[in-house]
């Protein structure tokens, strides 16, 4: 089964081109796309920052992406369950992606009644990114410990598969430890919302989870050819097609000065590379290619018939 193209729209990191406290810009961007044709928009997630956020030199141009070690500590960073909770309600198509969701800030079963009932109220169209990140003081700050962050993850994974496969459930791991709990509502679907992996790099963790729970890989950068071959490998190897995982893969401008946008039919050329690549969802941050709300949804139409023209 092949996955057809799309558009992916990043919906947080736009505060060149909303008010940081306009959440309901946030929510109406996410209509427009839908009425686009945008088949998803993507909220990332920090529960807070610290000063070490900015310890790598902070971004020349503030329309580009936040990365490791180049934010400002004052970033807004809303809470991305609640947000996607308000666009759910007010849109019927259109996916709802929480990439990344730093699963080992919070406990797994809240979570999971959390996205179960996000997953309900959009009718399935969650897609979740469980992610570790990289800030350690984010973790001192929230009492998790940093270098278990992945074996925690681990078990999280765990755990909300179970909840949301049965009632009661007991689980006894290392971190968590419960036994006959009932979490209810369960998800839209029998094994929950659809989940995507990815990260700075593909490697062993990033494999193993995504083989056995993903359907979808998320980088953050530019993977290599070897990557997306270990990824086909991975997949293939566990008996899954590698053609129905979706992949994807974004477009980036050139900024012709630090104070201004780029050019986004300079930035869709890369369009057919990307889908020859193997990706199957493009991705794009609208601020980075204007200043103007107002233009949000004719970048959005753009996009979209580029991506269908490509395709």
């Amino acid at each position: 089964m092949s996955v057809k193209p799309g558009v992916v729209l990043v919906l947080l990191e736009q505060w060149t081109l909303t008010p940081e406290r306009d959440m309901r810009a946030l929510v109406q961007m996410a209509v427009d796309a839908e009425a686009a044709g945008v088949e998803t928009v993507m909220l990332s997630d920090h529960v807070l920052l610290t000063p070490k956020a900015g310890a790598e030199g902070r971004m020349a141009n503030p329309r580009d992406y936040a990365a490791p070690g180049n934010q400002d500590p004052f970033t807004p960073w809303p809470d991305s369950i609640a947000l996607a909770s308000a666009i759910a309600a007010r849109t019927s198509r259109i996916r709802i992606a929480l990439s990344a969701l730093i699963y080992p800030l919070r406990h797994p079963l809240h979570t999971a009644t959390q996205l179960a009932t996000l997953d309900l109220l959009s009718e399935g169209r969650l897609v979740v990114q469980p992610t570790v990140s990289w800030l350690d003081e984010e973790y001192a700050a929230l009492g998790v410990p940093f270098t278990k962050r992945g074996r925690i993850l681990d078990e999280q994974l765990a755990i909300m598969r179970l909840v949301w496969a049965q009632s009661p459930a007991s689980f006894h791991g290392d971190f968590y430890d419960f036994d006959e709990v009932y979490l209810e509502p369960k998800c839209w679907r029998p094994d929950g919302p659809r989940m995507w992996f990815g990260g700075q790099h593909v490697h062993g963790p990033i494999l193993r989870r995504l083989v056995e729970y993903g359907h979808g890989f998320h980088p953050f950068g530019t993977p290599t050819p070897q990557d997306l071959e270990d990824i086909r490998g991975a997949m293939t190897a566990a008996g899954r097609d590698p053609s129905s995982i979706e992949m994807i893969g974004g477009i980036r401008p050139r900024f012709p000065a630090d104070d201004l946008p780029g050019d986004l039919d300079e930035a869709m050329q890369a369009i057919p590379g990307k889908l020859a690549e193997g990706y199957t969802s493009i991705c794009f941050k609208p601020s980075q290619y204007t200043d103007d709300p107002a233009e949000v949804p004719d970048l959005c139409r753009r996009l979209v018939a580029a991506v269908e023209a490509a395709a």
